[in-house]
């Protein structure tokens, strides 16, 4: 395999690489600013430049190329035997040559900036930059302007790196931005009456490598260094976008795409990026209820639980069957043990998959491409994620019925059903209760398990809230029928509880485990250096806990469900980054 030397390091590399591509695979640090692996090469930024030595076909020796010139090492291919310095002198005074220009009528703002701590030229100054600025005349001052929907562009911070208008025209095909003006005023901006809005718009966000584009939603919400971020998947559509969840104290503050060549690659769609609201919505229910004389009262989970265990006793007691929707926004292991709950209470449980939403149809970015392009991102138009590992799950037990043909089991239509208690999953971002379900479920038992109101709770007889996906782990299948697991980034939202965790309790409570009394426990939320670490408090479980893992284990014994113990793609453990300025304990 060919190899070259770069700062002292020998690096393998793939024929057709350029040197900061086999730089960046190999752990070599070159600063860089336009260039990013999905977009195309302009090498415009200029700080990557290096020396590049070669051996001369003649003589077999090393030779300077182009002269000993500078060359970007984004943009020149990488050939055997060839050595590179971006650390020698003539390497590092361009490097601070750079640096200077760039900070010239750069605005001295990052104690305001969103995007201080995570800046590339923050960092760069530090690293590669002078110390003092020899620059004494005025700055030139560019306008702040509101550029789309969610995108606020602060041209006085640009360094015209041309990432965001390279990423309109080459991965999205809407072309909103250009390049307008020439020297100290050129700047990014909109074509006039064509705002930046299409549905992977909030990307240009994340390749800005500075702090001009920056996210309205985000805006002096919180200092990056504070937040943890958790690798997920995408939670609200059928995509099965990689993404990590960026929280603090228990809040989740953002969402930011997670690299998977084989699903989203660098990107994610809007809907996805800003979905996560209803996690923190005033709407979400947060305590058990349970019904008394006719009307909905709040209850603690003991009661709660008793009352669900009786009333599903009492409707198999008189001969009649137990009903369980699972809803295709729940995780594969909340669905299976769910199910063991159905089967534990009716071995002749009815099985069913809740409404997948569908919005219009998939659509596929850049515009004029097709689905199966070699840098197609599809939009899926369904919007469940787990449509496909719910009924994988289901039809393991025998049966999984469309929604539709659960209403029609439980007496749409005709009136008449053999189905006397119904357990109810929704998890839903919005109102997703149909009147045809309303209307079916009259005369039942109904035990609803959900995070939202919805006009079910005031027709259930027991509500046990439920918990989002950034509150638990599991694992999801995509459209592409991927599975793929992730973990939890945040403590379920005060007395709520995951699907799994409330099945697992009413096992126990069907069986008649003894009760173990504890106390509602206290959850550290906040553990990052310079913060007062944060604490939630958080309903125990009746029965053993819920481990997504331990789930996984015992679902992969059954041979129909062997793929769980095979194909599931496990996130990549995250590299801590250490910071070069020292902490000191006082």
């Amino acid at each position: 395999m060919p190899t070259i030397t770069i700062n002292g390091k020998k690096c393998e590399f793939t024929p057709g690489q350029t040197i900061l591509q086999v730089a960046n695979a190999n752990g070599v640090n070159i600063p860089q600013y336009c260039y990013h692996d999905g977009l195309s090469i302009v090498a415009s930024c200029r700080i990557c430049l290096g020396e590049i030595w070669s051996p001369d076909p003649k003589t077999g020796q090393l030779a300077a190329q182009m002269g000993g010139k500078l060359q970007p090492t984004c943009q020149t291919p990488a050939t055997d035997g060839a050595v590179v310095y971006t650390d020698s002198p003539k390497s590092v005074a361009n490097q601070k040559a750079v640096m200077e220009y760039l900070l010239i009528n750069h605005p001295l703002d990052c104690p305001v900036c969103d995007q201080a701590g995570e800046c590339f030229l923050q960092d760069y100054s530090y690293e590669y930059g002078r110390g003092v600025s020899r620059f004494e005349e005025q700055k030139v001052k560019q306008p702040k302007k509101d550029v789309g929907p969610h995108v606020l562009l602060y041209s006085d911070r640009c360094i015209m790196c041309t990432r965001c208008v390279r990423f309109t025209r080459e991965v999205t095909g809407t072309a909103e931005l250009s390049v307008q003006g020439r020297g100290n005023k050129e700047e990014i901006d909109v074509f006039p009456g064509v705002a930046l809005d299409n549905e992977l718009a909030s990307n240009v966000i994340d390749l800005c490598p500075v702090g001009a584009l920056l996210d309205k939603d985000f805006l002096f919400a919180q200092r990056v260094w504070f937040l943890k971020s958790t690798p997920s998947i995408d939670g609200i559509t059928a995509s099965g976008d990689n993404i990590n969840i960026e929280h603090n104290e228990g809040k989740v503050y953002r969402i930011k795409p997670r690299e998977n060549m084989a699903i989203n690659k660098w990107w994610i769609t809007d809907e996805v990026r800003y979905g996560w609201k209803f996690i923190h919505s005033d709407e979400r229910l947060r305590s058990p209820m349970r019904r008394q004389f006719g009307t909905l009262i709040n209850s603690d989970y003991e009661k709660a639980y008793e009352d669900a265990v009786e009333g599903i006793r009492r409707a198999t007691r008189d001969g009649k069957k137990l009903a369980l929707l699972v809803s295709p926004m729940l995780t594969c292991e909340d669905a299976y043990t769910l199910v063991r709950l159905a089967k534990q209470a009716d071995p002749g449980a009815v099985l069913g998959i809740g409404p997948i939403p569908r919005k219009g149809q998939d659509k596929v970015f850049p515009v004029g491409a097709k689905a199966g392009d070699k840098n197609a991102f599809v939009v899926s138009a369904e919007k469940a994620p787990n449509a496909r590992g719910v009924r994988r799950v289901l039809e393991s037990f025998g049966q999984a019925l469309a929604f539709e043909d659960f209403l029609r089991e439980l007496g749409k239509g005709s009136g008449r059903s053999d189905i006397g208690a119904v357990i109810v999953t929704g998890n839903y971002p919005s109102d997703w209760a149909t009147q045809d379900l309303a209307s079916s479920l009259e005369g039942k038992f109904v035990l609803l398990i959900d995070t939202l109101n919805s006009r079910l709770v005031e027709q259930c007889d027991v509500l046990l809230p439920g918990a989002t996906w950034a509150e638990k782990a599991g694992t999801f299948e995509n459209w592409q029928n991927k599975l793929q697991a992730f973990e939890q980034a945040i403590p379920v939202v005060e007395f709520c509880k995951a699907e799994g965790q409330i099945a697992l309790d009413l096992i126990s409570e069907w069986m008649q485990e003894p009760l173990e009394l504890r106390d509602p426990e206290t959850v550290i939320v906040s553990t990052t250096p310079g913060q007062v670490a944060a604490g939630l408090t958080v309903a125990p479980p009746r029965g053993r806990l819920f481990n997504a893992g331990n789930v996984r284990a015992e679902m992969a014994a059954n041979p129909a469900l062997r793929s769980f113990a095979t194909e599931v793609s496990l996130p990549l453990s995250q590299v801590r980054t250490q910071t070069d300025m020292p902490f000191v304990n006082l």
